[in-house]
């Protein structure tokens, strides 16, 4: 992985992100191959927010993988900051190398950098083989997760 660095996300890197979303088992169903209106507003929305960075891991001008990175201030925990990771995504042909585990003890660096107390993530609850490697880095299903599609 020494080839790979970690920065933040270009406009011209929106083609190859939106790709990686839907390469993905829950992706296809819910996210589109291509880049439109919609994913432009919310690139544009979420690299203008001061508190969020889409991550991507690049190799040599090469997108391997991406990861939104939300940085959450609040009064619990004594006005500590806490880091939400999502859109964790690996290119197929490069996962199982080590990669994702790269890109999260990067962001979890970024993280303590930055003097957060906690870096939390959600994951669906049929994606058994994330739920090892995230267990794996150390972290704890401690909570129960809720959504509400609107």
């Amino acid at each position: 992985m020494s080839d790979v660095i970690f920065r933040e996300a270009v406009r011209a890197d929106l083609p190859a992100i939106v790709a990686l979303l839907a390469d993905d088992v829950l992706g296809k169903a819910r996210d589109h191959a291509e880049v439109d209106a919609a994913y432009e507003k919310a690139f544009a929305d979420i690299t203008a927010d001061p508190r969020n960075q889409l991550i991507v891991a690049d190799a040599g001008g090469e997108l391997l993988g991406c990861m939104q990175l939300t940085y959450i201030p609040g009064l619990g925990r004594h006005g500590a900051e806490r880091q939400l990771i999502e859109s964790v995504r690996v290119r197929s042909d490069r996962r199982g190398q080590g990669l994702g585990r790269t890109m999260m003890t990067w962001a979890i660096d970024q993280a303590r950098r930055r003097g957060c107390a906690l870096v939390q993530l959600t994951t669906d609850k049929t994606r058994r083989d994330a739920h090892r490697f995230y267990l794996n880095l150390g972290f704890v299903a401690s909570h129960e997760g809720m959504k509400l599609p609107l």
